[in-house]
């Protein structure tokens, strides 16, 4: 998988996050919650009850596969269109309203920092029908590079602020920054409840390289498989919702269903 850069904005969400994602501070918190992974312990926080009305997303905490989901629930002719970054009070509602006008469920990898900063957008994801996904605190594509107890901050703290800020609801799904995965963040997240998340197509959307070109990108590479990555926060997003305005009922012309990645 490419990594999608973050650029001047990952510098941006990282700096933003020093205050919730000191390594030092939060080492004994990442331990208890860790432990899960190698059976020494249960994580305390799979305990709580889910929201009301949370769905399938109350089901996090159950463990879940470690292996990279790519597939859709809606089969062969299924399609997944996932959305990362946000949420942003400028682009998420614009990215909601395309869905909704074309009757799409999608699913948000949200940065813990963003989902903290806008918990209204984070309601207002989960109360059309879409799913939460854990996309770190800070965005950081060198994920891979990093120790065990700095992966398990940016996963455990993201899914505690996304969490807290959709009302309850859980996010069912763990995407590492720029496909950074390791085997230790995987068997993390997936003991969390959260299937890892991969994708199939890149629409390129974050380099910003005009509607026509991301279009013409998702229509080639529809066939590599389900999952189609776009954002909805790092910048200015105005091509992504064209393309999506474009790409949506295409897809449906194609004879292709929306669904979620497989759990």
């Amino acid at each position: 998988m490419v990594r999608h850069g973050g650029r001047g904005w990952h510098g941006r969400v990282l700096a933003a996050a020093i205050g919730v994602t000191a390594v030092a501070a939060a080492t004994s918190v990442w331990t208890a919650q860790a432990d899960s992974v190698a059976g020494r312990g249960r994580p305390a926080a799979s305990t709580r009850p889910a929201a009301p009305g949370a769905g399938a997303q109350g089901r996090a905490g159950v463990p879940v596969s470690v292996d990279i989901a790519h597939a859709s629930d809606r089969g062969a002719r299924g399609v997944n269109i996932t959305i990362d970054d946000g949420p942003d009070p400028v682009w998420t509602p614009q990215v909601l309203r395309v869905l909704k006008d074309n009757g799409v469920k999608a699913t948000f990898c949200m940065v813990g920092t963003q989902a903290r900063a806008h918990p209204d957008m984070v309601r207002a994801v989960v109360a059309a029908g879409h799913r939460l996904c854990d996309h770190t605190v800070s965005h950081d594509t060198t994920m891979d590079t990093k120790s065990e107890a700095y992966q398990s901050q940016q996963i455990l703290d993201a899914e505690r602020m996304i969490t807290k800020a959709s009302g309850g609801v859980r996010p069912l799904y763990y995407r590492a920054p720029g496909g950074a995965f390791t085997p230790y963040s995987r068997r993390l997240a997936a003991s969390r409840g959260m299937r890892p998340l991969g994708w199939n197509v890149d629409s390129k959307d974050f380099e910003r390289p005009g509607t026509a070109v991301m279009v013409a990108t998702v229509k080639r590479e529809i066939s590599n498989g389900p999952t189609v990555l776009f954002h909805d926060a790092g910048g200015d997003r105005s091509q992504t919702v064209a393309a999506l305005r474009e790409l949506l009922p295409w897809l449906k012309q194609q004879g292709y269903s929306f669904g979620f990645p497989v759990r």
